[in-house]
């Protein structure tokens, strides 16, 4: 994995002699917005404020000029670096910076009404503003960017290999469990302190969904993305015939917690253990990415499960 130290972008914004709050007060004051002058005479300029836009910008073939920084491996997670060498940080996804984003001179922003609603009043002032309200449903920022993107072709062609691509695991899965298919799931997240269920409407949930998999009933009764379980007495709550496990970071502490979590009695007697169906995932591709690539990789981590399993 690239060092992260040696990861960060070069590219940044910057007038010199003059503030980036200076400027962009100026620019407001005049309505002299970058995005709205420059369209015409340039492609698309695209700002992306949450992790999938960022995904799926790159899975479209548009490089974006602005992104936030990532929730893990800063400062971008190591499958995009390669295509974002040139793009420039303009902060957190929870708080860009809005001097960074006018200097950039945007023709779109692509933005999270969880996150950004509180600023979209000024974003709109920088250029015409994209407010996706479930960031966590990679289809619809796929299809949206695509329409706005003028790429409504590349993505209905991803949209269509990721079809494809869970026609085909789904196969390899029934064949692999036989009788037992459609195997029970639970997709887990294990933090410092604590450990998470996504269900069925989350990111990942909706992949292991169309793969064909079950959720026990504590998941499907659930409503929301993902549920919040207490001390070790929760855990017969996750309990299926197989376990996706992500941990939320690198941390001794997580990795501390995990090995408490994964030798106790509880843990050791549900079903997914007993059988050795407990898989690690990388939390990137199965949570933080939010995108369509983010998914294919979750479809590779799949795949190279079953060949491990001996599923030729």
């Amino acid at each position: 994995m690239p060092d992260p130290a040696h990861a960060e972008p070069m590219m940044t914004a910057h007038v010199p002699g003059l503030s980036r709050r200076r400027v962009l007060g100026a620019m407001l004051a005049l309505g002299m917005m970058p995005g709205s002058l420059l369209a015409r005479e340039r492609p698309a300029r695209v700002v992306t404020l949450f992790q999938g836009a960022t995904d799926s910008a790159v899975a479209l073939g548009v490089t974006p000029v602005g992104i936030v920084r990532s929730w893990q491996d800063p400062p971008i997670y190591p499958y995009l670096r390669p295509a974002l060498s040139t793009s420039t940080l303009v902060g957190l996804e929870t708080q860009p910076s809005l001097e960074d984003v006018a200097l950039l001179a945007p023709t779109l922003i692509v933005a999270s009404r969880f996150r950004h609603e509180r600023i979209a009043p000024l974003l709109e002032k920088l250029a015409p503003v994209v407010m996706l309200s479930q960031i966590y449903r990679f289809q619809t920022t796929l299809e949206v960017m695509g329409q706005r993107l003028g790429r409504e072709y590349q993505a209905a062609t991803l949209m269509m290999q990721y079809r494809a691509r869970v026609v085909a695991l789904r196969a390899r899965l029934a064949a692999h469990f036989g009788a037992r298919w459609p195997a029970t799931v639970s997709l887990i997240d294990i933090r410092a302190d604590q450990v998470r269920s996504y269900l069925p409407g989350s990111f990942a949930g909706r992949v292991l969904t169309d793969l064909g998999f079950r959720w026990n009933d504590a998941a499907r009764k659930a409503g929301g993305v993902m549920l919040k379980l207490g001390g070790v007495e929760s855990l017969p709550a996750l309990d299926a015939n197989v376990f996706f496990v992500m941990r939320h970071s690198r941390s001794p502490a997580v990795a501390d917690y995990a090995h408490r979590l994964m030798t106790h009695p509880l843990w050791q007697r549900m079903q997914a253990p007993r059988a050795g169906q407990v898989v690690e995932v990388d939390a990137v591709a199965w949570s933080l990415s939010g995108g369509i690539l983010g998914v294919f990789n979750q479809l590779d981590e799949i795949e190279a499960w079953l060949q491990r399993e001996g599923d030729s």
